[in-house]
């Protein structure tokens, strides 16, 4: 590792200074001002706190942070040296896959109501991550309004159940035909855009849809909402008393009522969907499909001139990824037995873009853990409520500063000729 000079621990400290008076004085109005009545307190002890423990931290970062990359870099480069370039890279093993597959059918069984609600939302996430990676990871079409498709799963499930006595069986197929549809008309206006022409679009589409909700009062009940009954198992209900003449899922198999009966159902029913949809990406992604998809986020002009019809190609990735994200609001109109349009705000689309580019552009391991890990976290540090928001964001830049490609940074499929000595 490369020692230091002097002069660099001199700028060490300055620069580390400079974070940590600028970070006092952001920290100030969030920590230091507390609000009593119409009369405004100082504490200053935790700006000053936070403060010198940002001081800390950056001096550690400035001073050890270039050699130790500089280390890390030549470790790499030493590694790459040795290996040849044609190597392909080998998967996750089958018998790996299969324990955590079943795992994964055992896990609620040992979780409580409110862990199983927080995992629930996880496996919602994950949905929302591989639709979206479709569109932002492997196509890159900078996508700012993908709540939109989100949104119009949950409310043809609403609507259709209120209006037109559907179940949520029959709404899955059909939310996912529909959000697909929406996401084929938002791809025709933008088959030109790139970069932040396309990202401004679609977060118009997005608000668009937003206030349709919320305008529509007669149909999709306005900010109020419209309620979504709960998924059935072959036609037993998971309430304490079936309505309609049915059969309650307890009475029937003599069980005592809980309420956990209803989540663990979803939660196994979304987990075998969420692991068909893995599969489902996996496969496109080693398809001709996706790695058009690829090619075209690579350099357009080449891919054109190649003879490939980019506007299917950038229909397909908005189809596919609004069709995903389809179904995850069917599935979250099942769990919350509401919809209004306060679900579906930019900050939505905000985190599920998060999931993606945490976990890694077109990884699909990495969008998995990345949308445990953003589902998780903010329920870990409940105990922190003051400095949850805080810690959540510090935690998120770290990893974008020495994670700069994802949790699992996305690899691409590549063969090896076989060479005759």
């Amino acid at each position: 590792m490369v020692l230091h000079s002097p002069n660099a621990l001199f700028n060490s400290v300055r620069r580390a200074l400079l974070i940590a008076i600028i970070a006092f004085f952001i920290f100030l109005p969030i920590t230091g001002m507390v609000l009593k009545g119409y009369e405004v307190t100082f504490h200053w002890q935790r700006p000053l706190l936070l403060s010198a423990l940002t001081l800390v931290g950056a001096f550690l970062f400035e001073f050890f942070g270039p050699p130790l990359r500089a280390f890390i870099e030549e470790r790499q480069s030493r590694k790459a040296a040795r290996e040849p370039l044609t190597t392909t890279s080998k998967g996750v093993p089958k018998l790996a896959l299969i324990m955590l597959f079943f795992a994964g059918l055992i896990l609620p069984f040992f979780l409580n109501a409110y862990w199983l609600g927080v995992f629930i939302f996880a496996l919602i996430y994950i949905l929302l991550g591989l639709g979206l990676n479709i569109v932002v990871g492997l196509a890159g079409l900078l996508d700012l309004g993908f709540v939109a498709f989100y949104a119009v799963g949950a409310y043809v499930y609403a609507l259709g159940s209120t209006y037109f006595d559907l179940g949520f069986w029959t709404s899955i197929p059909l939310a996912a035909g529909i959000a697909a549809l929406f996401g084929t008309i938002l791809g025709f206006p933008v088959l030109r855009m790139h970069g932040d022409y396309l990202a401004i679009v679609t977060l118009g589409f997005g608000e668009i849809i937003h206030l349709v909700l919320v305008n529509w009062v007669d149909v999709t009940g306005g900010p109020s909402g419209l309620s979504a009954p709960s998924p059935t198992f072959l036609g037993f209900e998971f309430r304490r008393r079936a309505s309609q003449g049915g059969v309650a899922f307890h009475e029937y198999f003599g069980l005592d009522y809980s309420a956990e009966y209803r989540q663990i159902f979803l939660f196994l029913c979304l987990f075998l969907v969420v692991a068909l949809i893995t599969f489902f990406c996996y496969r496109l992604k080693q398809m001709p499909i996706g790695r058009t998809w690829e090619a075209l986020k690579e350099d357009e002009i080449a891919c054109r001139s190649l003879g490939i019809n980019h506007v299917t190609v950038k229909l397909s990735a908005f189809s596919l990824g609004a069709m995903i994200g389809g179904i995850a609001g069917v599935f979250f109109a099942g769990f919350q037995e509401l919809v209004n349009p306060s679900s579906f705000t930019f900050f939505e689309s905000a985190i599920i873009l998060a999931v993606v580019v945490l976990g890694g552009l077109g990884s699909i391991p990495g969008v998995i853990l990345a949308a445990i890990f953003l589902s998780v976290m903010p329920e870990v540090l409940r105990d922190f409520a003051e400095y949850r928001i805080l810690i959540f964001g510090s935690l998120m830049v770290l990893m974008m500063i020495w994670r700069p490609s994802g949790l699992i940074k996305g690899k691409r499929r590549h063969f090896q000729l076989k060479t005759t000595s």
